[in-house]
């Protein structure tokens, strides 16, 4: 049974730090590109950032560069978002997503991030 199980989410103040993660479990991880997309009330559900199979190249949408930081241990089955540097702005709920070519996607089921002003 295919699991994504994000955890980090919480409230805190402009300006601080958040690590999310997301523990993976019934499928090959270290075959799979990870990404986090995050979903505001009112708004589509947006890439945030992705890294490959293997960790070594990553992406990110503009308005988070510098500020987060997408990893992965493979050894772990886990991947992380580093976020800081944190805008009210960020607030939203926050997803996992498992993709490899001519797979089905996965996803979490999502952690609440509330950055206070």
């Amino acid at each position: 049974q295919v699991q994504l199980v994000e955890s980090g989410g919480g409230l805190v103040q402009a300006g601080g730090s958040l690590r999310l993660s997301c523990a993976a479990s019934g499928f090959t991880f270290s075959s799979y590109a990870m990404s986090w997309y995050r979903q505001a009330p009112g708004k589509q559900r947006e890439l945030v950032a992705t890294i490959s199979s293997g960790g070594k190249t990553t992406n990110y949408v503009d308005s988070v560069k510098g500020r987060f930081t997408i990893s992965r241990d493979n050894a772990k089955n886990t991947v992380y978002l580093q976020m800081n540097s944190l805008k009210p702005e960020d607030t939203a709920v926050y997803y996992c997503k498992a993709a490899r070519v001519r797979e089905v996607d996965y996803w979490g089921q999502g952690t609440q991030v509330t950055v206070s002003s």
